[in-house]
């Protein structure tokens, strides 16, 4: 297991102080952080980012093996990050954006230091989390742990803390706003979403309600990256499946694949941090709709197992794991014991 202390606490040299107006501000790399966060232990990356039934499996799978699964993913001893702190501290404190890059170099857009000035905004990213690296194992766990540190270590405000990402990495963002949204209050999805329910698992209910009244989305994808704009279209109607309104579309013309320029970054961090209010009657219409579907689907299975159509419940089981996640634990757990045996232990 790994746990370890506030000994690392030094940015390129220099030794981060406490939460103030004068601390160093400007473009910093090879940043070095050590606190870490229950946020990112694997007990709650799994609770959080995968399927019910699949983390009961690889807990099963590793108890079985005789397996420890390490308390953090991550060794922050050997991690870098890339950190942008504005020269201006807005007085509430400044904003704070979790960029996931699809890249593997910890680096930031030069042209976007302006924009993230106006906003006074936070940037940080961290090195070796490409599109070729390990979600759960890596990708994710890193940027939780960039978040933390960042707000250790800067005044914050908690309410203007977003995620985003281009590319590869603007799923990553998707999959973290949608699991942390006591973290995470928006996410900016630069040529890169998913649907929610299908290739995105749903958490657990208390989260997901969380989402639905306090995230906010926006889509910003180059009008000429015709894959991800039809990408970004069947993840728009994925969220009103799962209740969630509040999202905006910002496409930039005559742009491909690309990073965005300045304006169209600016445009879109304004949108960002501009929440559309939801409607509370509607709001608890769709929530019913989605437990009378849960208890529906999962009644299904606990019929076939007493039917004896065993083969027919796991498959099922299966389906409503895929497509509900964590809003039908602990039952869907609870059915699966009872059809898949209890894993042997190594001796």
């Amino acid at each position: 297991m790994i746990r370890r202390g506030l000994l690392f606490a030094c940015l390129t040299g220099l030794a981060f102080a406490a939460p103030a107006a004068d601390v160093a501000t400007g473009v910093f790399k090879d940043v070095l952080f050590s606190q870490y966060s229950n946020l990112s232990s694997s007990t709650e990356l799994a609770r959080r980012l995968v399927t019910p039934l699949n983390a009961w499996r690889l807990q099963r799978h590793a108890a079985g093996l005789g397996i420890a699964i390490a308390e953090q993913p991550i060794d922050l001893a050997k991690e870098r990050f890339a950190l942008y702190v504005p020269a201006q501290m807005p007085p509430g404190g400044y904003a704070l954006l979790v960029f996931v890059p699809p890249w593997d170099e910890a680096s930031m857009p030069a042209a976007w230091t302006s924009i993230l000035e106006r906003h006074g905004m936070i940037l940080v990213t961290a090195a070796h989390i490409g599109n070729d690296t390990s979600l759960l194992d890596r990708r994710e766990p890193v940027s939780l742990l960039a978040a933390s540190n960042v707000m250790a270590r800067y005044r914050v405000n908690p309410q203007r803390v977003y995620v985003g990402g281009f590319s590869g990495g603007s799923r990553v963002a998707l999959r973290l706003a949608l699991g942390y949204p006591d973290v995470f209050h928006g996410a900016l999805l630069e040529a890169g979403s998913d649907t929610l329910g299908r290739t995105v698992p749903l958490p657990p209910l208390s989260l997901l309600e969380q989402f639905q009244s306090s995230t906010r989305l926006v889509y910003f994808t180059g009008q000429r990256d015709t894959a991800n704009q039809d990408a970004d279209r069947q993840s728009r109607a994925s969220l009103h499946d799962w209740c969630i309104d509040d999202f905006d579309v910002r496409a930039m013309p005559w742009t491909g694949h690309d990073l965005a320029e300045p304006p169209a970054l600016d445009r879109a961090l304004t949108s960002l941090e501009t929440h559309s209010a939801t409607d509370p009657a509607k709001l608890d219409a769709c929530r019913a709709r989605i437990a009378s579907d849960v208890d529906k689907a999962l009644g299904q299975v606990d019929a076939d197992i007493a039917a004896g159509k065993l083969d027919n419940a796991k498959q099922r089981l299966d389906d409503v794991d895929r497509r509900y996640g964590g809003l039908a634990a602990p039952r869907s757990v609870e059915l699966a014991t009872r059809l898949e045996p209890a894993a042997p232990h190594k001796p």
